[in-house]
């Protein structure tokens, strides 16, 4: 059966999803603006990874503290005022005009920043029922495919311009039809919620004593934890090992992105059709070919080192999308913003492990007569990566969807 969305739907995803591409894209540009804020602020390579990391413990502060109580707000205006806070956060990033002013701007949109992801995953789960959720999930996340493939490039290029500020700036004025839009095309959803309130504190024991929640968390730390100790390290080692060019680096989201941008919704509308558990389980498996792939990647060439990062980029976002709408499937609607904070926190915490794990197991190994530094060790976490998916695998087949989390 053809999965169609009605008008209102469609307006409700392409908001949803402008939200999601301008809290990636903010994301996303600072990474190429690093060698000119570190000349233009004066700042060293340790600095600009504090600006850098600013956001992301601002963001995971925020989405663990709000589980305690963001079910006991209405979605809608949870949402609105959440983005309009990281529309705030943005535009004092391009108004600053210091180190320390940038980092406290960061933080500030990493406050608002942080709470976007779970907010949007929950009105995602809220509004489409279990049969269509997959096909809206996988429209929302090209958004995410298409933040990566132009918010690097769009970064780089603002960078060449010769000012930092602009992207920022462009950025917090494509943010205010966004805006307008959720405001717009959310329904009240405040009507539709039963029953008293639940105590702040609850969520702790409600989940901790729920093995399927707690199955659905144990999954996204998985696999989170597998991605991440990968994909800090392709750049490196696609310029160390195969001879990219930082300029080069460039077409490695370009061309990722760009095809997951197609491939992301035409995977949701496959799971809603075949099974949500059965989409993932298989893209699980297929995942594990690109995850050896780019870690044990031979010198054969920018295109053959393009086809491979293609290929990560399509079949991790083809976990991706089945395995986020298992978890929003796994816990009762009035309970879904809350739990989907602590999966937003267990993403960033995932993430973090992640980047202790793979930067004690990589080894930088000098190359004779050049500065260019190659990666070792890589292949190790290739495996670890593998061993994590199955891992993942095993939790994710036992985790069940509610018929009342529709």
């Amino acid at each position: 059966m053809k999965i169609k969305f009605s008008s209102s739907e469609k307006l409700l995803l392409f908001s949803l999803a402008g939200a999601k591409f301008t809290h990636i894209m903010d994301f996303m540009v600072l990474m190429p603006l690093g060698p000119q804020l570190m000349r233009v602020l004066d700042i060293s390579a340790k600095e600009f990874g504090v600006l850098v990391s600013s956001y992301t413990f601002s963001a995971g502060a925020t989405v663990l503290a709000s589980a305690f109580f963001i079910d006991r707000l209405d979605r809608k205006k949870a949402l609105l005022w959440t983005y309009a806070g990281f529309w705030l956060g943005t535009l004092a990033c391009g108004l600053v005009n210091s180190y320390e002013t940038l980092v406290l701007a960061r933080i500030l949109t990493g406050l608002f920043g942080g709470l976007l992801n779970a907010l949007v995953l929950s009105l995602i789960g809220d509004v489409f029922s279990l049969e269509k959720r997959a096909s809206a999930m996988g429209v929302v996340m090209a958004a995410f495919s298409a933040a990566a493939a132009f918010g690097v490039p769009f970064g780089i290029y603002m960078a060449s311009m010769g000012n930092w500020r602009w992207p920022f700036l462009i950025l917090a004025l494509a943010s205010l039809p966004v805006l307008i839009g959720l405001w717009y095309f959310i329904p009240n959803l405040e009507s539709k919620e039963e029953g008293p309130k639940a105590p702040a504190l609850s969520i702790i024991q409600r989940t901790f004593s729920n093995p399927n929640q707690l199955r659905a968390l144990g999954m996204t730390l998985l696999l989170v934890l597998g991605q991440f100790m990968i994909i800090p390290y392709i750049s490196p080692f696609m310029v160390g090992n195969i001879g990219f060019s930082e300029i080069q680096l460039v077409y490695i989201y370009l061309c990722g992105g760009l095809l997951t941008l197609f491939t992301g919704p035409a995977i949701g509308r496959l799971a809603d059709k075949k099974g949500h558990k059965n989409i993932f389980v298989t893209f699980a498996i297929l995942s594990i070919l690109p995850l050896l792939l780019i870690t044990h990647l031979p010198d054969y060439g920018i295109p053959f080192a393009l086809l491979a990062s293609s290929l990560f980029f399509i079949l991790i976002s083809g976990r991706i999308i089945p395995s986020t709408t298992m978890v929003v499937s796994s816990v009762e609607r009035k309970y879904r913003a809350g739990f989907m904070s602590l999966n937003t926190a267990m993403q960033q915490l995932a993430a973090g492990m992640a980047a202790l794990i793979s930067g004690n197991i990589v080894v930088e190994i000098a190359q004779k007569n050049t500065d260019v530094v190659a990666i070792g060790n890589y292949n190790y976490l290739g495996y670890l990566a593998v061993g994590l998916t199955f891992l993942a695998i095993f939790l994710g087949r036992k985790i069940v969807p509610l018929k009342e989390a529709e």
